[in-house]
């Protein structure tokens, strides 16, 4: 072989001029490149320095935060928080035993610049590519989550992120033929020019269906399949994801990933069945980096060696060149491992399904990476130096220097409501912000229903989904981040987002089992925010131990500022860590909704109240205040309060059905907010005194309805049931106080001092007929909160539409 008549091959790279620096323009550092010729004993050809460029980009390799995920996760995690783990961190995604033979695969991924750039395309593929995660361990996907994050909904660029990201969600999800069961939608200025698109798959399979992405067995073939290769996506994801964006835009501008979500839909088929048929010994998806991510983590997972011919991989576009091809990240696409006895079986199931394939190479046994191009050697690396064994950085970080002073500027000199007519005020402007209203407007883009096993989807707390239709076993899901609190203290706020996904999954009635997590955060070579990841991570980490359940896998997104001077308070996004909680249900007939649909429930309230404001909806939305600390989170309130929860549901009550009918946390906004969300699902108000909840408690009915104080819940259940929800809250130490009955169109609250006794309150005195046509507006100063529930709920339904 004469390697030198050609232009991308190993003798010709050599004659390159150092002042060209090709390496610069893909994002290498100048020791980055250094390290790459010290690897391979000469100069990399430009395929090599391409593949490398890609791999070891901040989104590919996790260079800024691998030293970190290893000291936290991998050395906290436990055998005993093993105990249903099947597999771990390291492969596509984690694998849980739910139970009766089945495993569920669940992970969170980020496609957060690609978002901004091309917002439809860059949601629309994100869905797609954690769609194939989880196909790639031999599940069936049964369902998707998003969390979103855009900033100032007032802002003229907003709107253009927003619909193109809610309808690049719903319209690849909706194709796909899989339910979004939930997720979060928040608001804030720090997203502007960094919004945050996080999406969640999970999926099912047997036991002995859970297969791997390794390649092994000299001999066997490697084979692409899918859609063909072309120059949309190439360097996107792993480049868009590895740099800040300097005046709105990315300094430089690779093309975003197009998604087809019906060749999507066949490959889910296809896959599933060359599994079941056996005739694939593993399946890797492409996703960001493409070819050079494929071939190097299946060669260097298998402990093996591989030979690729690049001439033979499928292209729509005929003029790539040979780097193009291994940096593309063109969309539906996979590569598999097969046996030579089992090729032609494959390809007639490619054939049945209409899924072009082509042989692209072989495994072998020499521990090295070679491919070719029309007979031309252009890569020839160890695997492992490529997917694995790339820069790991011990960033320097440090406590911001502006947060002392954010904490020092707490909410207890904010003017607080000192009567009903305030209160009610400010219940008005925090329920009817961006963030506190109602999210319809987002969720009724998406099908939540679809393929008929869905038990509980958005707006609960938690999603819930059987896992097959011959069997009522079923997952819920839920995904929390605060980053507000976290801003506030990265620690604690990392755990309050694993706090409220572990009671949201609780809430619905499943016993909490694994962790996904997506941490979303600034610039790494910002000190600040290099701190903010690191003591997150710990945090998170040490509340997982705390717990008892492992993180199974996710996603580190890093360099979501916008080009400003590093070492500000606003240099960066509030740090926004992901946490998805995933929990088993036996019996999903017996999850719990979030609201009460009948009248004549009691209402009650579980869990102690504090005087908790910083970094609160109330603080937020009323004041535009932010400072002060998180609310504490104690964990031990939280698996008691979740012991109490599913006692309840999974007890009887007299008419065979599960005792409670219906729960819902107490989280962001306060109590005010869950009563709220919970009277507006069926518009079925109650007649609700806190009165003995404050005397109890010694706190103001102000603080009873706006504190943020973790581990609380309503519940709502017939009046039979109270001697075993007291009794149960009794066995765990959990407050209990019997608040209200469920009735009527009126959500009216009484308290201990600002607010009246609902006993003596006339509607019709307090003028509440004469201005039913509003949700808010009671006139007088004395008297319960009183909000109309009907109205309410079209009211702040309607908030973001006037956005958007």
């Amino acid at each position: 072989m004469n390697v030198r008549e050609h232009p991308d091959t190993i003798d010709d790279a050599a004659a390159t001029p150092d002042k060209e620096m090709p390496w610069k323009e893909l994002g290498l550092k100048e020791d980055e490149y250094a390290s790459i010729v010290n690897l391979l004993g000469r100069r990399p050809t430009n395929a090599e320095l391409a593949m490398y460029s890609v791999m070891w980009s901040e989104h590919c390799s996790y260079k800024s935060s691998k030293k970190h995920l290893s000291e936290q996760f991998g050395k906290k995690t436990t055998e005993a928080m093993k105990k249903h783990l099947m597999v771990g961190i390291g492969q596509n995604a984690g694998v849980v035993d739910i139970g009766d033979g089945w495993a569920a695969t669940f992970k969170v991924e980020s496609h957060n610049h690609p978002s901004f750039v091309e917002p439809y395309q860059g949601a629309a593929t994100g869905v797609g590519g954690i769609v194939r995660d989880i196909i790639s361990m031999g599940a069936r996907p049964i369902a998707v989550m998003d969390q979103l994050r855009f900033g100032d909904p007032k802002h003229p660029d907003t709107a253009r992120v927003v619909h193109g990201v809610v309808s690049g969600v719903g319209g690849y999800g909706n194709c796909l033929g899989l339910p979004n069961i939930g997720g979060e939608t928040d608001f804030d200025p720090s997203y502007q020019g960094n919004p945050l698109v996080n999406a969640l798959c999970v999926g099912v399979m047997r036991h002995d269906s859970i297969h791997l992405a390794n390649a092994e067995g000299v001999g066997n073939h490697v084979i692409l399949f899918g859609a063909r290769t072309g120059g949309d996506g190439i360097g996107g994801a792993s480049i868009l994801a590895s740099e800040s964006f300097e005046d709105g835009m990315p300094t430089k501008r690779p093309s975003v990933q197009v998604g087809d979500p019906f060749m999507e839909k066949v490959l889910i088929e296809a896959c599933l069945e060359l599994f079941s048929a056996g005739v694939v010994e593993g399946i890797q998806d492409l996703g960001a980096a493409g070819i050079s991510c494929a071939t190097s983590e299946l060669a260097s997972n298998g402990n093996s060696g591989m030979h690729v011919d690049l001439e033979n991989v499928l292209l729509r576009d005929q003029t790539l060149t040979a780097g193009e091809i291994l940096m593309s990240e063109s969309q539906e696409r996979m590569m598999a491992v097969v046996t030579p006895e089992n090729l032609d079986r494959f390809m007639e199931i490619m054939a049945k399904w209409d899924v072009e394939a082509s042989v692209i190479g072989i495994v072998t046994g020499d521990g090295r990476l070679t491919i070719d191009h029309f007979g031309e050697r252009i890569v020839d690396v160890d695997p492992k130096t490529v997917a694995h064994d790339g820069p790991v950085y011990d960033r320097p970080y440090a406590r911001p220097l502006w947060l002392d002073e954010l904490q020092i500027h707490d909410s207890s000199k904010l003017a607080r409501p000192a009567n009903r007519r305030e209160i009610k005020e400010h219940t008005v402007d925090m329920l009817t912000s961006a963030n506190q209203a109602g999210k319809q407007w987002v969720t009724d883009q998406y099908d939540r229903y679809v393929r008929g096993n869905t038990t509980l989807a958005q707006p609960d707390d938690a999603g819930v989904v059987r896992v097959d239709e011959d069997t009522n076993l079923g997952v819920a899901i839920a995904t929390d981040a605060n980053g507000w609190y976290c801003k506030l203290d990265p620690y604690v706020g990392a755990q309050q987002a694993l706090a409220e996904a572990y009671r949201n999954v609780c809430v619905a009635g499943a016993e909490p089992r694994a962790v996904t997590d997506c941490l979303n955060f600034g610039n790494p070579e910002d000190p600040d925010a290099m701190w903010q990841l690191v003591t997150a991570m710990t945090g998170l980490a040490d509340g997982c131990q705390t717990l008892g359940i492992p993180v199974t896998g996710g996603n580190v997104s890093l360099y979501n500022s916008s080009g400003k001077e590093k070492g500000n308070i606003d240099s960066s996004i509030n740090p926004t860590p992901v946490v998805g909680v995933l929990g088993v249900m036996d019996d999903v007939r017996r999850a719990r909704p979030s609201g009460w649909f009948n009248e004549g429930l009691a209402v009650y309230v579980l869990g102690g109240t504090a005087d908790e404001l910083d970094g609160s909806a109330w603080a937020r939305d009323v004041h535009g205040h932010l400072g002060g600390h998180p609310p504490v989170v104690d964990f031990a309130k939280e698996v008691a309060l979740g012991n109490v929860l599913r006692a309840l549901i999974n007890q009887d009550g007299p008419d065979g059905q599960p005792l409670l009918a219906a729960a819902h946390d107490i989280s962001d906004g306060g109590l005010i907010q869950a009563l709220v969300e919970a009277s507006a699902r069926a518009g079925i108000g109650a007649s609700v005194d806190i009165s003995a909840l404050v005397k109890d408690n010694e706190i103001s009915d102000f603080v009873a309805l706006f504190s943020e104080t973790q581990a609380r819940a309503i519940i709502a259940a017939p009046e039979g049931a109270h001697e075993a929800i007291v009794a149960a809250a009794a066995a765990e130490e959990v407050p209990c106080y019997r608040i209200g009955v469920t009735g009527g169109t009126l959500l009216s609250i009484a308290g201990a001092d600002a607010l009246g006794d609902v006993a003596n309150f006339d509607p019709e005195l307090m003028g509440v007929e004469a201005d039913a046509g509003a949700a808010f507006g009671e006139p007088g100063e004395f008297g319960p909160l009183v909000l109309r529930v009907s109205e309410l709920r079209e009211e702040l339904a309607a908030v973001l539409p006037k956005y958007f």
